[in-house]
């Protein structure tokens, strides 16, 4: 559990200093992209931003892939092992089933999840 605090303090730095770091730079490519005349240099600096605005963009998309697939992989695993306990006869298994199935559940209702059937 202490090893968990740790890095969740440490990741909520890390996130709260990249929210810091791309608010300049969002802020800066703003005032760019509203100026009226723009010299030579700043309009290869609002091309460099551009291109690794795209970048970044790409890399959440991927962190949040990774998170949500992640997560839904443990969670569909722990949903089969859970139910063949439950099959055994295991009343605590059959109602983390249960549990899981109307979690499931409330994800497709949601669009969090599709059904491939």
């Amino acid at each position: 559990m202490k090893e968990f605090k740790q890095n969740k303090n440490d990741l909520d730095k890390e996130l709260e200093r990249f929210m810091t770091i791309l608010d300049e730079l969002l802020i800066r490519y703003s005032q760019l992209v509203e100026k009226k005349s723009i010299t030579s240099a700043e309009l290869t600096e609002l091309g460099d931003m551009e291109y690794y605005l795209i970048e970044i963009n790409a890399k959440i998309t991927a962190i949040k892939n990774l998170l949500e697939q992640d997560l839904f992989g443990f969670s569909l695993g722990t949903f089969y092992k859970v139910k063949n306990k439950a099959k055994s006869g295991d009343l605590l298994s059959k109602r983390k089933v249960e549990n899981l199935r109307e979690n499931f559940e409330k994800l497709l209702k949601d669009g969090m999840l599709f059904n491939m059937n």
